[in-house]
């Protein structure tokens, strides 16, 4: 690599992928392999439904995409983020998760060639929710979300784990366990130690227990997800970081879940009573939207121990 391109990639760095007044941050991890890091607040059309992060892997055959964001404009931006790395074009699409801002920008890369690779189970819940999605997004979007259109994996790959190697770099696609979405995996490079966990973490925000979310079963995943040994992380939501953070702000809180208000449900401790006495967490007030998520956590989490 000469000193002049050397330069401009440094200077890549500090540049932001810029649509008006919304900024993807680019953040290189190790020589291959960036993120793309989105706001923590929800998603509005000032950021094209883009309020989480994906990532991309630069081999020597073209680009490796992680996740392709929640719609046609979304998943531009994406590519011109992209481009100001690297001249090299997306070939491969990976989703690792059914949320919408993991794969309602399959189509435009697919239509520019790129294939699409995901679990069975992932395309399965992308199915299973595309209509909600769609009509969601397209009420925040607005004219941002035009064109946009589902697009799966046409050949998914059977099983709760993939191998493969794409331009020269291995893969490995993992089902851990229900987390966030079931269907979620987490994508794991066992020659760089990076994993890109998709919804499976959340840093510097709440995570949030859904209705239908397996809080217990999102706690095995995640201890699942810290034997790959990673030495870098790139979590669903938050910063790039260590599986120490990930640990701190996303394991611990479902630990605190899991073993708090399983104890509660099987003493027979009335929901309102926990919800008073578990509502004041310190542990985790550093996290974005722990006033308007902990006790719907909690609450959540009640009902899902309760209805076993």
């Amino acid at each position: 690599m000469n000193q002049l391109f050397r330069a401009l990639l440094l200077l890549c760095l500090s540049l932001p992928a810029v649509a008006g007044d919304f900024a993807l941050q680019t953040v290189r991890v190790n020589e291959r392999v960036w993120a793309l890091v989105g706001p923590i607040g929800p998603r509005t059309y000032d950021n094209y439904g883009l309020n989480n992060n994906v990532g991309f892997v630069v081999t020597g055959a073209g680009v490796v995409l992680i996740d392709s964001g929640s719609s046609r404009s979304g998943a531009q931006l994406i590519a011109q983020a992209i481009a100001r790395v690297t001249p090299q074009p997306v070939r491969w699409v990976i989703n690792v998760g059914i949320q919408d801002h993991r794969w309602l920008g399959n189509a435009y890369f697919a239509a520019r060639g790129a294939e699409v690779i995901a679990l069975q189970r992932t395309v399965q819940g992308q199915h299973t929710f595309a209509a909600q999605q769609m009509a969601a997004l397209k009420e925040t979007l607005k004219d941002r979300f035009d064109g946009t259109e589902p697009h799966h994996a046409p050949a998914p790959l059977a099983g709760d784990h993939g191998t493969f190697t794409l331009g020269g770099v291995n893969f490995e696609l993992h089902w851990l366990g229900d987390g966030h979405f079931a269907g979620d995996a987490a994508l794991w490079l066992p020659q760089d130690k990076i994993v890109f966990t998709g919804d499976l973490v959340y840093v510097d925000r709440m995570l949030g227990v859904l209705p239908g979310t397996r809080t217990s079963a999102w706690r095995d995943a995640f201890l699942r997800l810290e034997q790959f040994g990673a030495e870098h992380v790139v979590p669903g939501h938050g910063s790039v970081c260590d599986m120490g953070k990930a640990r701190r702000d996303t394991g611990d809180y479902l630990d605190f879940l899991t073993d708090e208000i399983g104890a509660a449900v099987a003493a027979w401790e009335p929901l309102d009573e926990v919800v008073q006495r578990l509502g004041d967490a310190p542990q985790f007030k550093h996290l974005e939207h722990y006033d308007g998520w902990h006790r719907t956590n909690i609450s959540r989490t009640y009902v899902e121990f309760e209805q076993r």
